[in-house]
């Protein structure tokens, strides 16, 4: 019985140390979601402003010169890029990803040959090198918490070539979109070729120094790698508040598993001094039986 409390005694021990952990780890992706939604929402008002300027030029300029990433074509291979993250302890943050992209993939591929994946993130680098998809990438392209654009550029640079090259004919970006602290979206964004551009009308009346050509060769490649760049943060964000929530759960899990565990410690306590009671009396009544 002594060992069997013993054990018990370091159970609630085990699990007090992991839960204080756990805590320290929701504490501390509390405040990262704070910080990523605060970058998110300041990023997209700032794509606001680059999506009105991007659309008055397009549509000022595409009469006259129809640019390949605007331009339609028979779509022969599929580019899809997808958003994970470089850690786990986020629930089904990747893992829920990744079960509906092979669904996806299943309802509109028949072979592998039709599309190639690439990845932002280190689970999903592993996810690809897994599942045996055609991929450019030789290294994975790792995320930080504190997102810099540099991280991603070179990527959003080769993806957007291979486009050009007419190596690919769509890009589809995969991520989970933030919706607040308690839901998210898996979403399949087509980027390329660029469609309908949202933005304000303006009546301002552009002059191009270089021309037109070389000024949408400029802004329409930096466009969809500022668009990826958004799709990241909000990616990011998603996947703190994930952990955020995997470890608050985590918590509540450890705290319930250390009050049975001490509900079980007190009563294995009791019966042990119980049974020494019992013991102590017994013996007592033995003793005063012989006199």
């Amino acid at each position: 019985m002594a060992n069997s409390l013993r054990e018990v005694k370091v159970r609630i021990s085990s699990t007090e140390s992991t839960a204080q952990i756990t805590k320290a780890m929701y504490m501390v992706s509390q405040s990262k979601v704070k910080k990523a939604e605060k970058n998110y929402k300041s990023y997209q008002d700032f794509m606001k402003r680059i999506s009105s300027t991007v659309s008055n030029i397009v549509k000022k300029a595409s009469d006259e010169y129809p640019h390949p990433l605007l331009v339609q074509r028979d779509v022969k291979k599929t580019a899809y890029l997808i958003i994970t993250s470089d850690r786990g302890l986020a629930g089904a943050y990747n893992s829920g990803l990744f079960k509906e992209f092979k669904q996806y993939i299943a309802n509109n591929h028949k072979s592998n040959d039709e599309f190639m994946v690439t990845s932002i993130g280190k689970k999903g680098f592993s996810f690809i090198v897994k599942e045996k998809y055609n991929t450019i990438q030789k290294d994975p392209t790792l995320v930080r918490d504190d997102v810099m654009f540099i991280d991603i550029e070179p990527l959003a640079r080769s993806i957007i070539d291979s486009y050009l090259n007419k190596e690919i004919d769509k890009l589809v970006i995969v991520y989970n979109h933030y919706i607040n602290s308690i839901s998210q979206e898996i979403r399949f964004d087509t980027l390329l070729p660029i469609g309908s551009i949202e933005g304000e009308e303006s009546s301002i009346d552009y002059a191009y120094e270089t021309g037109i050509e070389k000024t949408l060769n400029l802004i329409l490649p930096m466009y969809i790698q500022d668009i990826i760049y958004g799709i990241i943060l909000d990616a990011k964000t998603s996947e703190h508040s994930a952990r955020q929530n995997s470890m608050k759960n985590a918590t509540d899990n450890a705290d319930e598993v250390i009050a049975k565990l001490q509900l079980l410690y007190n009563r294995a306590r009791q019966n042990v001094i119980t049974t020494e009671l019992i013991d102590i009396i017994g013996g007592a009544n033995a003793i005063g039986g012989e006199k």
